[in-house]
C-alpha cells in the first residue's frame, strides 16, 4: 500500500505548485516520524508543532488559493479561503470523507459521520426529523440537571486558587450526550473512572494517533506493531455497552406501547435512541439494531468532545475579557434576575449576546479545526484542475481568520455576530459545523447545550483566566484542545448582577 501511495503522489506532483514545496514535505514528515516511541507529552508537543506548522503555511501562502502538503507519503490540497472551500462543500458530488476517516469505522461503522453516497443520503433523510427544534427542547431538562451537577462540583473549588476546568466540562458534556442519546445515566461527573468513560477517551486518543502515523494505516501492521490490541479491547467495551442499552430500550418501548398507562411516563424523558427505534423510511422500513448502534456511537463520539472543547475555549476567552463577561452576565440578569430557576426555551431565544460569545469563540477556536474530503470527480478550483480521488483538507482554523471578513481576526469581538454585522459576509467564511449538504446535523443541539452550561456558570461565578492566549498551544487533533488544559479561578458571585 505504501508503494501505491508513492506512485499516486508522483503521478499528481505536477498538478499544484507552490514555492518551498520540498521543505513542506520534509518538515511535516519529520514531525510525524517524531511521534513514534515517545512519551505522551512529547507526542502532544509534536502534534501541537504539526498543527502550528500547517497553520503557518496557510499564512505563508495566504495570497495563493491553495497549496499542496505531503503528510507522510500522501499529498493533500489545503484550502483556507471561503471561495475555494465553497467550490468543494457546495457541490453535492463531493460528499465522501477522506481516507483517514476509515479508522473510525471499527467504532462508528458507516453511520452519518462516515457513510458515503446513497447510504448517507438515505440515513440523513431519516434522521433529520429527530433533530427538529421541538424535539431538541425536550432535552433541556437533562441539560439543566447536568449543568446543576457541574455547578456543585465547581462550587467546591471556587475561591481555592487555579483549577483546570477542561475535564469538568468534558464530563458534563458526556453525561448530557449519553442521557439524551441513549436515555442512560452514566454519572460521568461523579464516576469518571467508569470503564465506559475511560474507553470513550481512550478510543479517541488511539484513533488520533493512528491518523497521524501513515506507517500504521495498513491493518496488519497496526495490529502487529501498533495499538491494535488496546484498540480492540476498548472497542469491545464501547460496543457491548451500546448494544445492551439498545436492547434494553427496545424492550422497554415495546412494553410502554403495550401499556397505555405507562405511555405518559415514557414521553417525559425521551432519547434520540427512542426515535431511532421507531423511525422508518418512506417504504416503512425501519433501522436495524446494527444501523442504530452506528448512529448512537456516532452521537456519543461527535456529541461530547466537540461541544466540551467549544465551552472550554469560551470559558478561557470570557475569563480573559472581563468586559465581555460582564456584558453576558448583564444579559443573564435581565432574563433571570436573581432567580436560580432552570433555563427554558424562551430564555434561550433571549440570550442573543451569549450566542454571539459562543460563535466568536468557535471562530477563534473551532472545535473541528480541519476536516477532509475526497473529490469524487475532476474539479476546477481557482484555475487548477484537481483530479478525481484527490484528498482535500479544509483548515477552518485559518479560514476563520480571514481579515476580509473578520478585521483584526485575532481579537475576541462577539459583536461580529450581531445580525447587522453579518450582512454581506461570505456564507462560507464561518463554518464551525462544516457547510453544504453535509453540515453537522447536531449543530442546534450543540449551541443549545453550550448556552445552558455557560449560562449556569456565568450566573454563579466570575471567571478569571490564568493563561495567556499564547500559552495555550492548541493541539490540532480530531478536536481542537489546549495542550495543558484550561486553567481558571472562580469567584462566587454575591448577587446575580
Amino acid at each position: 500500500s505504501f508503494s501505491c501511495l508513492l506512485h499516486l503522489s508522483t503521478k499528481r506532483r505536477h498538478l499544484v505548485f507552490g514555492h518551498k514545496n520540498y521543505s513542506i514535505i520534509m518538515l511535516s514528515f519529520n514531525i510525524l516520524l517524531n511521534t513514534t516511541s515517545q512519551t505522551n507529552t512529547k507526542v502532544e508537543n509534536s502534534l501541537s508543532d504539526f498543527f502550528c506548522q500547517v497553520v503557518g503555511y496557510t499564512k505563508e501562502f495566504w495570497n495563493s488559493p491553495l497549496f499542496k502538503l505531503w503528510i507522510g507519503p500522501v499529498p493533500f490540497l489545503i484550502l483556507y479561503h471561503a471561495e475555494t472551500i465553497e467550490t468543494v462543500l457546495s457541490n453535492p458530488v463531493h460528499m465522501d470523507k477522506a481516507y483517514a476517516y476509515k479508522f473510525l469505522h471499527p467504532w462508528l461503522g458507516t453511520g452519518l459521520l462516515t457513510s458515503t453516497g446513497d447510504k448517507w443520503r438515505h440515513r440523513r433523510k431519516m434522521l433529520t426529523p429527530t433533530f427538529h427544534f421541538s424535539i431538541l427542547t425536550e432535552f433541556l431538562e437533562v441539560m439543566n440537571e447536568q449543568a446543576e451537577v457541574l455547578i456543585e462540583k465547581l462550587e467546591k473549588q471556587a475561591g481555592k486558587g487555579p483549577l483546570n476546568c477542561f475535564n469538568h466540562i468534558t464530563l458534563c458534556a458526556l453525561d448530557i450526550i449519553c442521557e439524551t442519546a441513549m436515555g442512560k445515566k452514566i454519572y460521568a461527573q461523579s464516576n469518571h473512572d467508569s470503564e465506559y468513560v475511560r474507553s470513550v477517551y481512550r478510543m479517541s486518543d488511539i484513533i488520533t494517533r493512528r491518523q497521524r502515523m501513515p506507517w500504521y494505516w495498513p491493518d496488519f501492521v497496526y495490529n502487529y506493531f501498533g495499538e491494535g490490541r488496546e484498540h480492540n479491547r476498548s472497542l469491545k467495551i464501547l460496543h457491548s455497552f451500546t448494544e445492551s442499552v439498545i436492547n434494553e430500550r427496545a424492550e422497554y418501548i415495546t412494553y410502554v406501547e403495550s401499556d397505555s398507562e405507562s405511555d405518559q411516563g415514557m414521553r417525559k424523558r425521551r432519547a434520540f435512541l427512542d426515535m431511532l427505534l421507531k423511525t422508518a423510511d418512506e417504504d416503512g422500513k425501519k433501522l436495524t439494531h446494527k444501523d442504530i448502534q452506528e448512529e448512537v456511537d456516532t452521537f456519543m463520539f461527535e456529541g461530547h468532545d466537540t461541544t466540551a472543547a467549544a465551552m472550554n475555549w469560551a470559558i478561557h476567552l470570557l475569563g480573559s475579557h472581563p468586559e465581555v463577561q460582564k456584558k453576558a452576565q448583564q444579559e443573564l440578569f435581565e432574563v433571570f434576575g436573581e432567580s436560580e430557576r432552570p433555563i427554558n426555551t424562551e430564555d434561550l431565544k433571549k440570550l442573543r449576546y451569549l450566542e454571539c460569545v459562543i460563535k466568536e469563540s468557535l471562530r477563534l477556536f473551532p472545535s473541528v479545526p480541519f476536516f477532509a474530503r475526497t473529490l469524487c470527480e475532476d474539479t476546477q478550483i481557482s484555475g487548477y484542475k484537481i483530479p478525481k480521488g484527490a484528498n482535500v483538507i479544509v483548515i477552518t482554523y485559518a479560514l476563520h481568520r480571514d481579515p476580509r471578513f473578520f478585521p483584526d481576526p485575532e481579537e475576541f469581538r462577539p459583536e461580529r455576530f450581531l445580525p447587522e454585522n453579518c450582512v454581506g459576509r461570505h456564507p462560507y467564511a464561518f463554518i464551525p459545523f462544516s457547510a453544504g449538504l453535509r453540515n453537522c446535523i447536531g449543530q442546534r443541539f450543540a449551541i443549545m447545550e453550550e448556552k445552558v452550561v455557560l449560562a449556569f456558570i456565568l450566573r454563579y461565578f466570575n471567571i478569571v483566566a490564568c493563561q495567556k492566549r499564547e500559552e495555550l498551544r492548541p493541539l490540532g487533533e480530531l478536536v481542537l484542545r489546549p495542550e495543558q488544559g484550561i486553567w481558571i479561578t472562580l469567584e462566587r458571585r454575591n448577587c446575580f448582577l
